[in-house]
């Protein structure tokens, strides 16, 4: 492997001097999009650029994408092969470049075109996974996700040349959003991160999402660091910590509470870049100016933590709950050979790898996770993943489905409780839903 990259997204990350953040933000015509980009450069913080596609063009349905834009229908993300690269390039003419690098996130297990389309339009980074980007999002194939996301990963490498290093984030991290206990997240992660580089690619970011427990959370991106510096020598890599992915709180205070989580995590643990979410989460798509609000107090709040902790940056990284379980998992898929792909179809086949209540044909579905009295994610079922060893699982602690529906609302409910006890404004009503 060549010595780490110096240029593209995934430099700029590791080069800067603070936590760098970035939205969560997809607009469907090229003018609001080039807005919103252009608020997130001149925010008072390290930004990066986010280009999220809209859900028609994530699933192929293009026909359905083309007449959204020629009828002016409102889309939830940007339709990047619909506008083409040339309105593409116009768009981001003047913002795009070394100090300000923009990332496409989609969610296809199929991205062959997507990827074509972003690299036609200029753009290098981009986010996904064979594993994330299937098994909670589609009813495509396993063993096609794996196919689709090798040529996703040869057709990135490709594009490589002279000032351009093409970067490519897992989203293993965020299996299912929640209830998923971290040692399956980090494992998950890592392995499609080897997947990546087994295909081609040299600068890579793997993700963790925030879960139940801080202290857990920050084994967690500890341990996903650690595995990474033992698994990806010689590979430009970051760690990418995305602010909770479950049930969001309603209440401003809560929602506020949960970010400035995500941030003690981020930058306590280490991880170099933080997907940041708003107050309004909840309730609707946020406006640009109130993603600017959330990363210029993302910013101004990691400005306040100290990095470190117990444990941090030391031998401590490998003596937790998390790592045992991760590194289990992780060294049962490498020993089922060097194509990692393959390992990953067996691995799922076997239940090696079992995501909790993901009801995908190829997820065997047998594990399952819990919250224990402490807050943290547990196993109440392991299946037959090879973490026995490791774990000690609490078959009791298994969820109802009224249980279920109480642990999805575990962290809305605990970060709202200030104001649903009469300590703040009275909690807004629900939203009607379609």
């Amino acid at each position: 492997m060549d010595a780490p990259t110096t240029t593209g997204f995934g430099a700029f990350v590791r080069g800067a001097r603070e936590l760098v953040v970035q939205p969560r933000m997809g607009f469907g015509s090229p003018e609001r999009m080039r807005q919103g980009l252009l608020a997130t450069r001149a925010a008072a913080a390290t930004t990066v650029g986010t280009l999220t596609l809209d859900s028609y063009t994530r699933v192929g349905d293009l026909s359905a994408a083309r007449r959204a834009v020629t009828e002016g229908t409102d889309l939830n993300g940007y339709p990047l092969l619909t506008h083409g690269p040339a309105a593409t390039r116009r768009m981001l003419d003047g913002i795009d470049g070394p100090e300000f690098p923009v990332q496409v996130r989609h969610g296809s297990a199929a991205p062959q075109r997507i990827i074509r389309g972003l690299l036609a339009a200029g753009l290098h980074a981009t986010e996904g996974g064979p594993v994330s980007y299937c098994l909670p999002y589609s009813r495509t194939p396993l063993a096609d996700a794996v196919d689709n996301w090798t040529r996703a990963c040869e057709l990135l490498a490709e594009a490589r040349r002279p000032g351009v290093e093409p970067h490519l984030e897992s989203f293993g991290g965020c299996m299912m959003g929640q209830l998923c206990p971290p040692g399956l997240l980090v494992a998950l992660s890592l392995l499609e991160g080897m997947f990546f580089v087994r295909h081609g690619l040299r600068s890579i970011s793997l993700s963790y999402a925030q879960q139940t427990d801080p202290h857990q959370d920050e084994e967690a991106v500890r341990a996903l660091r650690a595995l990474a510096a033992d698994l990806l020598p010689g590979v430009d890599w970051h760690i990418v910590v995305y602010t909770y992915m479950g049930v969001y709180p309603r209440t401003p205070s809560g929602a506020r509470a949960l970010q400035d989580r995500a941030v003690r995590l981020a930058v306590r643990a280490g991880a170099q870049r933080l997907i940041v979410k708003t107050t309004v989460e909840a309730r609707r798509i946020p406006t640009v100016a109130e993603n600017v609000a959330a990363l210029e107090t993302s910013a101004h709040t990691a400005r306040t933590v100290r990095p470190g902790g117990p444990g941090a940056q030391d031998d401590g990284d490998r003596d937790t709950q998390v790592y045992a379980e991760a590194r289990a998992l992780v060294e049962a898929v490498l020993c089922l050979g060097p194509d990692i792909g393959r390992g990953l179809l067996t691995a799922f086949g076997r239940g090696w790898l079992d995501v909790p209540y993901c009801l995908h044909p190829d997820n065997v579905g047998r594990s399952a996770g819990f919250i224990d009295e402490r807050g943290r994610l547990g196993w109440s079922s392991v299946g037959a993943m090879p973490i026995g060893h490791v774990v000690t699982a609490r078959p009791a602690a298994a969820l109802t489905s009224s249980g279920l529906l109480d642990a999805l609302h575990y962290v809305e409910t605990r970060l709202d409780l200030g104001e649903l006890t009469g300590t703040g404004p009275r909690r807004e009503p629900a939203p009607a839903r379609s």
